[in-house]
């Protein structure tokens, strides 16, 4: 093999690895299982409102709409608001009733957003 084609091969196995580095690094922001409904209507209504969320895809007859539960609904607003927010200082928190997950929380036609 020429050095030319070692170089090459070469590079392209560092961008390979660095792609593959990137993606394990994903995170989403979801709403803890263990927190109550109403402590979750609460962090729901904050990251909504005065927290910024886009909230557009949880309203009726949008993609994200259904399951129509408070769970469903928090976990999508605040990875919105965590996403927008988390390389300004912005977090996962919300009181202790959010987690982080590595795993896309995407599903059908309601896409969770993720920015690098």
């Amino acid at each position: 093999m020429s050095f030319a084609w070692r170089n090459l091969l070469a590079l392209l196995i560092l961008v390979l690895i660095s792609l593959k580095s990137e993606a394990q690094l994903e995170e989403w922001c979801v709403a803890d299982e263990q927190t109550p409904d109403d402590e979750l209507q609460i962090a729901l209504d904050w990251a909504c409102g005065k927290g910024g969320a886009d909230c557009s895809e949880i309203q009726k007859n949008q993609p994200c709409f259904m399951p129509n539960t408070v769970r469903d609904h928090a976990s999508y607003a605040f990875n919105s608001y965590f996403q927008k927010f988390k390389h300004k200082g912005g977090n996962c928190y919300f009181k202790a009733a959010a987690v982080i997950t590595g795993v896309d929380p995407s599903y059908g036609k309601c896409k969770y957003d993720y920015i690098p």
